[in-house]
């Protein structure tokens, strides 16, 4: 019998998806968990419509997210303040997270830390280079100067 998943279902497919399952297996497993209802005419054009609002809530995060790489690339460098010693070698490390918070202060904008990626560690005063990966075609790269505080 054809179904469609609510859920995502291990060997059986994603959320969304129309596939083919035991009428044993729907009736004891997927139905009572609400992972999947019939695939009835009326269900396939709700999924239909559910499917243009995900594409066009889709499409706009990927506009915001190119728009935001714009900004990020502007901006060229940002200069994240580090204790350090004489010898310009810092008491611990920069983190993605100060990046992060600098970047947030500057853009007035929520940005995740697990984004941003670093070539090197940054344990030392200087210039380095870091990007952040929004999405698969959304990305900047951008200079990080620590400076000591």
């Amino acid at each position: 019998m054809k179904v469609i998943l609510q859920d995502n279902v291990v060997k059986l497919g994603k959320a969304g998806d129309v596939v083919e399952a035991a009428p044993g297996y729907f009736r004891n497993f997927l139905e009572p968990r609400k992972l999947a209802v019939l695939a009835t005419p009326g269900a396939l054009k709700k999924r239909e419509e559910e499917l243009d609002i995900l594409r066009k809530k889709a499409e706009k995060l990927h506009d915001e997210n190119i728009a935001l790489c714009q900004k990020i690339s502007t901006l060229g460098q940002i200069t994240v303040p580090a204790k350090a010693g004489e010898e310009g070698k810092l008491y611990g490390k920069v983190t993605t997270k100060e990046i992060a918070e600098v970047l947030e202060k500057e853009l007035k904008q929520e940005i995740d830390k697990r984004l941003i990626k670093t070539n090197q560690e940054i344990n030392a005063l200087g210039t380095y280079t870091a990007t952040i990966k929004l999405s698969a075609d959304a990305h900047a790269d951008f200079s990080v100067v620590v400076i000591a505080e």
